[in-house]
């Protein structure tokens, strides 16, 4: 074989093997790209509150997958509905990617109920609030000792100790009141979110009356994280029974009661 011959042959070699190699390293990025989804991102949507068969729909619309991977217990959401997932909302992620829900089970935690016979209003409610119960209609009785707790009751009939009770349920209590020891002051709580008027008016030994919500207020949900805009009786330094009841009208968007 001639010398011409020879450098032409070892020449078309070359280009023959570096035309495979381009045409392999884009071939592999292609493969590889399909494969990871190289390159294309999307926003996690907000799948809280919805049922699980939704939140799949909203996430495959968007290139996404689900999977249930924990529950927890909350009265105050819809049980079976997403209560969380990892990734957060907003977050960018691969399409493909698998978003992780923890869902609000269906079946009500249980936790047991404390003895709060005895102890002061404000440590009956701490107590309370550590079983993850909350603190009802507090009905006041003469007895020599103001504020403290006489009887506990749920769902009209007394509770004793020990009873396994829903958690997140409402306990009511019967509590002492002194003839020389029975006033309050109602407090201002206008502009707070429900839970925390709630809780306010508590502290000051005064029971949530009725409650209004307006047309902003679509449901449980809404109600829980509305603000009160109004309230009767309105704030005041002169005195009333411990007891009384504060009326509450509440807006989930308190810019527009303003216009």
């Amino acid at each position: 074989m001639s010398k011409e011959v020879s450098s032409h042959w070892i020449l078309k070699n070359l280009i023959g093997a570096a035309v495979f190699v381009v045409a392999f390293a884009v071939l592999a990025n292609l493969v590889l790209g399909v494969l990871t989804h190289h390159g294309k991102y999307v926003q996690v949507p907000d799948l809280a509150g919805l049922e699980v068969s939704e939140a799949r729909r909203v996430a495959e619309h968007s290139g996404l997958r689900v999977e249930v991977t924990d529950s927890v217990f909350s009265k105050r959401a819809q049980r079976g509905a997403v209560n969380s997932h990892i990734p957060k909302a907003g977050t960018d992620v691969k399409t493909g990617r698998k978003i992780r829900l923890t869902i609000n089970s269906v079946i009500p935690k249980k936790v047991t109920m404390p003895d709060l016979v005895g102890l002061s209003l404000r440590q009956a409610r701490a107590e309370l609030s550590s079983r993850g119960l909350y603190l009802g209609k507090i009905t006041y009785v003469s007895d020599e000792a103001t504020n403290i707790v006489l009887k506990q009751t749920y769902r009209n009939a007394e509770i004793r100790k020990g009873r396994q009770i829903e958690s997140e349920a409402t306990v009511d209590l019967v509590v002492g009141l002194n003839d020389q020891d029975y006033l309050t002051r109602v407090p201002n709580v206008v502009g707070m979110k429900y839970l925390r008027a709630a809780d306010v008016l508590q502290d000051n030994s005064l029971n949530v009356g009725r409650l209004r919500f307006d047309e902003t207020c679509k449901t449980y949900q809404d109600s829980l994280f509305a603000t009160v805009v109004s309230q009767n009786p309105a704030p005041s330094s002169a005195e009333c029974q411990m007891g009384s009841e504060v009326s509450l009208t509440l807006t989930k968007e308190p810019a527009k009661s303003k216009r």
